[in-house]
């Protein structure tokens, strides 16, 4: 890797948006996600950290470079925190359509709902929040239920951490507007009522939300 790719992917959490806009302005994605596959474990940590941001200005690239297959491989890793960079990639990949239609495509649902039982915080909450993109479509919907996104989201909405607890609580609220996962969810009503209590007025926000799609009625 050679230098001007280096100072691209040193982080330095103050310059990172202008550093993505420069990045994907100079068509460096497509290379990135390739590097994935190739670069050593400190690499691949300041590759994906890299990638994440750039995903939230354009993830088109990406998409046709196959990064969301490289990002599944990458939820397996023995690495904690290249566990938990690939799925914050994947929660970003999946903000646009392409995305989310993509990650259906490769079966990536399976693997986030297991990140969703990580020790590590940041892997759940990034994995919750992948759930939670990846669910705004109908297809995204039921896949996440079919691989028991419901039964194993419930407990982490009373997780330590604010961060899981609202993005399962948002994750949640994607499955609710499914039928199926409305009817599930209404004889948990309880737990979302305690959320509306939490600590964080982002939870607190979250919690009420949640209350009014799975109580909504035709």
């Amino acid at each position: 890797m050679n230098h001007f790719q280096q100072s691209r992917i040193s982080p330095s959490n103050d310059r990172i948006s202008h550093r993505a806009i420069e990045i994907v302005e100079s068509s460096l994605i497509p290379s990135l996600v390739l590097k994935l596959r190739t670069e050593n474990e400190e690499i691949q940590k300041l590759l994906l950290e890299t990638l994440a941001g750039c995903l939230r200005v354009e993830a088109f690239e990406a998409l046709a470079t196959g990064a969301v297959g490289i990002l599944k491989e990458m939820l397996n890793h023995v690495s904690v925190e290249i566990r938990s960079r690939a799925a914050e990639a994947l929660m970003a990949i999946s903000v646009p359509l392409e995305g989310k239609n993509r990650v259906f495509q490769e079966g990536v649902f399976p693997d986030l709902v297991c990140l969703l039982n990580d020790d590590d915080a940041e892997v759940r909450g990034n994995a919750a929040g992948a759930l939670m993109n990846a669910a705004v479509t109908t297809q995204g919907k039921y896949a996440a239920i079919n691989a028991a996104a419901i039964e194993t989201l419930l407990p982490l909405i009373h997780d330590e951490k604010s961060k899981v607890r609202l993005y399962s609580i948002k994750a949640l609220t994607m499955l609710a507007e499914a039928p199926e996962g409305r009817k599930t969810l209404l004889c948990h009503m309880e737990e979302f009522q305690k959320r509306m209590k939490d600590p964080s007025e982002a939870v607190r926000r979250a919690a009420n939300i949640a209350v009014e799609v799975i109580t909504w009625k035709p």
